[in-house]
């Protein structure tokens, strides 16, 4: 439990209303699963996240930083701590020519919206995942052939002494669904894309075959985190798990997509410990008959 003196002081950081006590963590990811956690609070800007992770340091309580939740499985317990959300309350997008500085609780479908209005091409990729910006950065992401580290020329991050510090291209060390932020602990709150000028009726046509691939290919009707699973070198997860004669497969609320084996589905009521013991059986099931092991790409909280 978080004591009164500790709520009183992240008050005084933020404003009184972005701080919930309790509050129930399946109405912030896109799982809609997740116990409370003790404390949340939304962050407006950098200045606050700064001052708010060095008081946290400095009384022992431990915290997770989040952004739109869509790649997060929170356990059923909640989580005992303070999240701290970059997310809607610092969302700021600024063009100039052909680069686009997004803070990082920005999703990544209002940038590229945003580079379609401004006849910018390069993050059309991007224009379905429902992520942040920040959350993007972090695992690379990427889609339809595009990802992160293609238009991604600076990120704005704090370290974990509460500085500022910019890290461009060449240091952020992306890999596929990783980067070196992963490896530190680097807050995002900026992100710069330099993007190529481009015909605004292509770009749009270009998102809009993109967004009629993803409803026919991927289960958008269910709440889900997305892609359960990475990649294997060499293979697609969405087809081991068929293969496997997992499709369909169903615990609880928790089911193995019969549109996109790749995905885990909320068929209604899931719980966390339903989504887990999915992913366990998946994983199992995979090794024991095709030889190859699953990793999720999900972060599990608490």
């Amino acid at each position: 439990m978080i004591s009164e003196a500790v709520v009183e002081a992240l008050k005084g950081f933020v404003p009184g209303e972005n701080v919930q006590l309790q509050e129930p963590m399946a109405g912030h990811t896109t799982f809609r699963i997740g116990g409370p956690a003790d404390c949340f609070v939304q962050l407006e800007n950098e200045a606050q996240l700064i001052k708010v992770q060095r008081y946290l340091k400095l009384v022992e309580i431990p915290f997770f930083v989040m952004g739109n939740g869509s790649n997060l499985l929170v356990s059923d317990k909640g989580y005992e701590g303070v999240v701290l959300q970059i997310g809607p309350r610092m969302n700021a997008i600024q063009v100039e020519d052909c680069q686009i500085r997004a803070e990082a609780g920005a999703t990544l479908a209002q940038v590229a919206r945003v580079a379609l209005e401004h006849g910018l091409t390069g993050l059309e990729f991007a224009s379905g995942i429902p992520g942040t910006v920040g959350g993007g950065v972090v695992m690379n992401a990427g889609a339809y052939g595009g990802e992160m580290s293609q238009v991604v020329t600076q990120v704005n991050v704090v370290n974990g002494q509460g500085e500022t510090m910019e890290l461009g291209n060449a240091t952020m060390e992306f890999g596929y669904r990783t980067s070196t932020i992963r490896n530190n602990p680097f807050l995002v709150t900026e992100v710069t894309f330099r993007l190529t000028p481009g015909d605004r009726e292509q770009i749009r046509q270009k998102m809009e075959e993109l967004a009629v691939c993803r409803r026919q290919k991927q289960p958008l009707e269910y709440p889900s985190a997305g892609s359960t699973f990475k990649r294997p070198e060499g293979y697609f997860a969405g087809k081991l798990i068929m293969d496997a004669g997992m499709r369909g497969f169903q615990i609880g609320g928790a089911r193995v997509s019969d549109k996109h084996c790749g995905f885990i589905i909320n068929v209604g009521n899931a719980t966390a410990q339903d989504v887990q013991d999915v992913i366990c059986e998946v994983t199992e099931r995979v090794k024991e008959r095709l030889f190859v092991d699953l990793e999720p790409e999900i972060v599990f909280l608490g």
